[in-house]
């Protein structure tokens, strides 16, 4: 074979792979060097056309894939024309002197065939087959004999293996014009093995297949049983996994890959890798362990050699395995007594679409009665009907613009991509429009607040000096910054939206006072929403010291403060709904009670949310309903990064308290493993033994306050038992009811109790300043930020403090979250990594409220969410109702992302 048909049957190959420079090891690059040797061996014609093929071949590497096509095709005509005009001669065989045949014993019946003698590395099940001898004229048809395998396969009978018979022919693909000869050179037999074994092995590529017409009358936002093979059973299985249409289904996105693009034969295995290898079944058979276990045993082949391949329990497969059959494997390579061997890897025909093997394998989320297997073939077929046919809501413009997939091509890539980067693509597209929603609609919800007549309140400079005055401290340079911010909002005729955020102690609750007491003086009511009584009860007393009359001196009469909970009986609670109603109260605590149905406000003015992480977008338009657009101050101890903030209150105006007050001591902090338990509990028995008190969290095992209560209750009896039986131990959890909560936090408070024994309630409201230990079991359960917020329920007093972090079998990446939580007492710097190591989903340490779920972004993404905000700005510029028919899609785009949430319902 001469260098150029070489060359043109590696072109063929590269071509059918998609020009991805995959057809030889190491690169087209590197090959075209030794054969630019060969090339200098022809002669001059030859030459010279080398060398203008090596001049169109040139850094193929860094062409893109369109240029390697062109280069590729112009090279293969090149060849075909110097083949045309050049006559084949037939090649005269050699001349042999004439052997005396020896003396055979002729079996019945004819002349015996000669035996086939397999080639050095190549199997039996895929040599071409010998030449038939020449029948004489009047024997009957030869019988040919076996052929000897050469290698021989490892043995997993006792008895010799059948011989396999001959795969069948491949069906050759659909290609588009290329030049003849060489394609079908290249169908009819592998390269030489040097070119590279690999590639030979490699799968081709299918042809493109316009997709399958979908049946009449179904649409996206039909049930998902009307998708074939999907009914009763089955949709409940998938309706656990919140599919219910077809369009749930298409938006079922992987949460992993397995990557098994990495084609490799048998001599290039090695162990631990994963990788995909194409062979052929040598031979297949079932045996059964004494332990009862199944074991499907085969052993398949390639050019390079044999592997035994192992499946557990599945009998079957030994019916669908055929020897001779061309199978793809893709999985883990494993060692069993000292040979390289594949157990329970996928596998699937080679004839077929490859979808569980030799490339980037999606991994869905499953639920009980739903396969891996199953469900991959059913979004295969759910993405080749359905995925064309979702429309883009995305303006082109912004497309070009972002350099973006269309949707159709990230939905199809982002189930079955074809490459690492075509994945990454397709999730940044995926994020982007799920950015650009977020953005397009707290735009809107910031435009429609705004665009409501609010009511300016005048600021008594003289009531709130005599206020600061009075203060047993001086407000930090962030505190009086943060004031300013506020009150200038509170002089608006548009109503305020503004975000107030600052870590644990920094003094927000003072800031928010001023702003109450401002309200009230303007003859206004105000209501300040926590999220739990024990906070709202905390708040509660803080505002009646701060606002006391007696501070103030003069005729100023003290503001009447109320405490609607839930633990108020009906009476009590009834007349304090008709007290709010009639404007007896003036400012208002309580937690959801005051945004439940029969609490009505008399003249609401401004309406303050404090732990806003723990209510919502709902909420917020909640409370903004009982008023006639009343001021709204959402607070924060939960230091938000700006990139968070600016997505998930991009509705809201921003102000940080980032500095503490003077004075303020760090608190130790210190990472134990379980096996130093002990030496935490001696720490706390010392402390207490100086007259100061602790807290013992309890992990957060589950979402649910039921289990909480167990949990803590279980620990709190081992440790009055075991551990701390001379101390008195207090019990708070989320189940008590609230006169016990009440009873326990006055004991703790008082130095009654020496330990309180709780749940994660004490994340937030509770200030006990003879407090000094924090002990924190199962650390490594909880994010950077809730530990951060346990870690400040301590050093509120004049006593050092500490945090001891107890975590139990932690992964690396919680082993990093607690020594971050060691390193550093700035809550803003804990929150950047909390959402660096967590993502979004986990970083409030229960689901955020109020924000629509995100399927694919993550906002750690900083750079494409400012993308898609300065996108989305741009786009509220220029049509803030979206009402141009271009806008038609997105429009609707957003109201479905935003249904059921807050003012965009």
């Amino acid at each position: 074979m001469t260098p150029f048909e070489t060359l043109a049957k590696i072109l063929t190959l590269e071509h059918n792979q998609g020009c991805r420079d995959r057809a030889v090891m190491r690169g087209l690059d590197n090959y075209l060097v030794n054969w630019q040797v060969e090339i200098e061996k022809q002669s001059p014609a030859d030459l010279e056309a080398g060398r203008e093929i090596v001049a169109l071949l040139s850094n193929y590497t860094e062409k893109d894939r369109i240029q390697r096509e062109q280069a590729v095709r112009s090279v293969l005509a090149k060849i075909e024309r110097m083949r045309t005009a050049r006559p084949v001669k037939p090649r005269p065989k050699p001349e042999r002197p004439p052997r005396e045949p020896k003396p055979r014993r002729q079996p019945a019946g004819g002349v015996q065939a000669p035996r086939q003698v397999s080639q050095p590395g190549v199997p039996p099940a895929v040599m071409p087959p010998p030449e038939p001898p020449t029948p004489a004229p009047e024997p009957p048809a030869p019988v040919p004999e076996p052929p000897v395998p050469r290698p021989e396969p490892p043995v997993l009978q006792a008895e010799p293996p059948a011989p396999a018979p001959a795969p069948p022919e491949p069906v050759p693909d659909q290609a588009e014009e290329e030049p003849g000869e060489f394609l079908a050179i290249f169908e009819a037999a592998p390269p030489d093995l040097e070119v590279g074994e690999a590639a030979w092995a490699r799968p081709r590529p299918k042809p493109v297949r316009p997709p399958p017409e979908p049946p009449k009358g179904v649409g996206l936002d039909s049930p998902v049983t009307r998708m074939p093979g999907i009914k009763g059973a089955i949709a409940h299985k998938l309706e656990r996994l919140g599919v219910r249409t077809i369009r749930d289904m298409l938006y079922l996105f992987p949460r992993r890959y397995d990557d098994f693009s990495a084609l490799k034969t048998i001599h290039e295995l090695v162990y631990g890798e994963e990788v995909t290898l194409v062979g052929t079944v040598w031979q297949v058979k079932n045996r059964t362990t004494q332990r009862g276990i199944t074991l499907t045993e085969a052993i398949l082949s390639d050019a390079t050699g044999t592997m035994q391949v192992t499946w557990f329990n599945q009998p079957y497969l030994a019916r669908q395995l055929t020897p001779g059959r061309q199978i793809v494997v893709s999985g883990k390579v494993d060692a069993y007594l000292g040979r390289l061997v594949f157990q329970s890897p996928q596998w699937e025909p080679l004839d077929r679409d490859l979808i569980h093997t030799a490339r980037i394998v999606p991994v869905y989320p499953l639920t009980e009665g739903l396969s891996a297997t199953w469900l991959r073939k059913q979004m295969w077929r759910l993405v080749e009907m359905w995925a064309t046919r979702v429309p883009d809501p995305l303006p082109a413009a912004i497309r070009e613009r972002q350099q973006l997939y269309d949707l159709p091509t990230a939905l199809a890539q982002i189930h079955f991509p074809s490459d690492q980067d075509s994945l990454r693509q397709a999730r940044r597209r995926l994020a982007f429009n799920e950015f650009l929603l977020i953005q397009l609609g707290v735009l809107r919800q910031r435009r429609e607040w705004n665009r409501q007549p609010g009511r300016p309140l005048a600021v008594d400079q003289a009531l709130l000096q005599r206020f600061l005055d009075h203060l047993p401290y001086k407000l930090t340079g962030a505190q009086q910054r943060a004031l300013d911010e506020i009150l200038r909002d509170l002089q608006q005729t548009r109503p305020m939206g503004r975000l107030l955020q600052g870590d644990v102690g920094s003094g927000k609750t003072v800031v928010a006072a001023a702003a109450l007491l401002m309200t009230v003086a303007n003859g206004y009511q105000a209501v300040l929403m926590a999220p739990t009584e024990i906070l709202a009860e905390q708040h509660y007393k803080t505002l009646v010291g701060l606002l006391d009359a007696n501070q103030h001196g003069g005729e100023q009469t003290a503001p009447r403060i109320g405490l609607l909970v839930g633990k108020l009986k009906g009476a009590e609670k009834a007349a304090m709904q008709e007290a709010i109603a009639a404007g007896q109260i003036d400012i208002v605590v309580g937690t959801h009670a005051v945004i439940q149905e029969g609490v009505n406000f008399a003249n609401l003015g401004l309406a303050i949310i404090d732990e806003q992480h723990r209510f919502g977008v709902a909420q917020r338009a909640a409370i903004r309903q009982k008023g006639f657009a009343p001021h709204v101050l959402v607070m924060t101890a939960t230091p938000i990064p700006r990139t968070l903030a600016l997505t998930v209150y991009g509705d809201l105006d921003l102000s940080i308290i980032d500095e503490m007050p003077p004075g303020r001591q760090a608190i130790k902090t210190r990472c134990l493993t379980s096996r130093e338990r002990e030496r935490a509990y001696q720490f706390v028995r010392s402390q207490v033994a100086q007259g100061r008190q602790a807290f013992i969290i309890c992990p957060l095992i589950e979402e649910s306050e039921k289990i909480e209560a167990k949990a803590a209750t279980a620990e709190y009896e081992r440790l009055q038992k075991e551990v701390f039986p001379t101390l008195k131990l207090g019990l708070l959890h989320g189940k008590l009811p609230p006169d016990e909560k009440e009873a326990v936090m006055s004991a703790f408070y008082q130095g009654d109790l020496h330990i309180l024994v709780s749940t994660s309630v004490v994340e937030v409201g509770i200030d006990v300043p003879n407090a000094t230990v924090m002990v924190v079991e199962g650390a490594n359960r909880f994010g950077l930020a809730q530990l951060h917020q346990f870690r400040g329920r301590v050093g509120r007093g004049e006593h050092q403090s500490y945090c001891l972090l107890l975590a139990d079998n932690a992964s690396a990446e919680a082993e990093a979250r607690l020594q971050a939580l060691e390193r550093t007492q700035d809550g803003f710097a804990l929150a950047e990594e909390d959402l660096k190591l967590r993502g979004p989903g986990e970083f409030f340490g229960t689901r955020q409220s109020g924000l629509p779920d995100l399927k694919v972004a993550k906002l750690s993404d900083v750079h494409v969410l400012e993308q898609a905000r300065a996108e989305a700005a741009e786009l509220f510029r220029q049509d803030p109702d979206l009402s141009r028919p271009e806008h038609a899609a997105l429009a609707m785009q957003v109201r479905e992302f935003w249904r059921g949430e807050g003012d965009l319902s």
